[in-house]
């Protein structure tokens, strides 16, 4: 039987890991390890110069052990892969994120970090996200096929697969599109706003992006702009 570690980067609570971990039961013996709160935009970052709480939590799928860890998203990886599980996990199931992780919020992406961190490890790893409206029928009509497809394939140390879901009922999604690139283009414009200019002269900033839809073809950003399910392997180092 397959062993699963789950995690996220919404935090244990977020109804993304409730819904991976119910289907995710159909193919092996589940673990959640994921963060107490939101930790959205933490990258890889591990924790090395303080500790990591881990605490037992009354997850609301019957059969499933979990616990929230007081660090980030790769931390869950870390420490509930070589401490809390008594095993090593065969695969790590990072999400369901709320909002997409394509073009160069990668790089950002605590849920493709954490996927990363599985990778790095040794575990086969997939990074699963969906458009942040709260319409997911694409999601679950398509998920199991999906998990089918790819949760045992062997990518190495430095891929993993990175999948988007657009919003929607199952007959609105246009299909898979499979091998997408990364794209380098972004869904906001990042600049950012001046708020307050104190006396002392320090000044208080608040980045706001300028929405973009512009995207290049046969891109993951494309795919989920023409409302296609994304489906591409995205490298880490090498």
């Amino acid at each position: 039987m397959r062993k699963i570690l789950i995690t996220n980067d919404d935090g244990i609570e977020a109804d993304g890991i409730v819904r991976l971990a119910e289907v995710a039961k159909e193919y092996g013996e589940v673990w959640v390890i994921a963060p107490e709160h939101q930790r959205s935009a933490a990258s890889h970052c591990i924790t090395l110069r303080a500790p990591v709480s881990v605490r037992e939590y009354d997850f609301p799928v019957e059969g499933v052990r979990a616990y929230a860890c007081g660090g980030t998203p790769a931390d869950c990886v870390r420490v509930g892969s070589l401490s809390v599980m008594p095993y090593k996990p065969d695969v790590v199931l990072s999400g369901i994120n709320y909002g997409f992780n394509v073009a160069t919020d990668v790089q950002y992406s605590a849920t493709v970090g954490a996927a990363f961190e599985a990778a790095f490890q040794g575990y086969r790893a997939i990074a699963l996200s969906e458009d942040m409206r709260d319409r997911h029928g694409i999601t679950d009509a398509y998920i199991r096929r999906l998990l089918d497809e790819y949760i045992d394939v062997e990518l190495g140390r430095e891929r993993i697969i990175n999948i988007n879901f657009p919003c929607g009922d199952p007959e609105d999604c246009r299909g898979i599109m499979r091998g997408v690139k990364t794209s380098g283009g972004s869904f906001f414009h990042d600049r950012y706003k001046l708020l307050e200019e104190k006396e002392d002269g320090t000044k208080i900033y608040m980045v706001d992006g300028i929405y973009n839809e512009d995207a290049e073809d046969g891109t993951d950003f494309k795919a989920v702009v023409d409302h296609y399910i994304s489906v591409g392997i995205v490298k880490n180092i090498k």
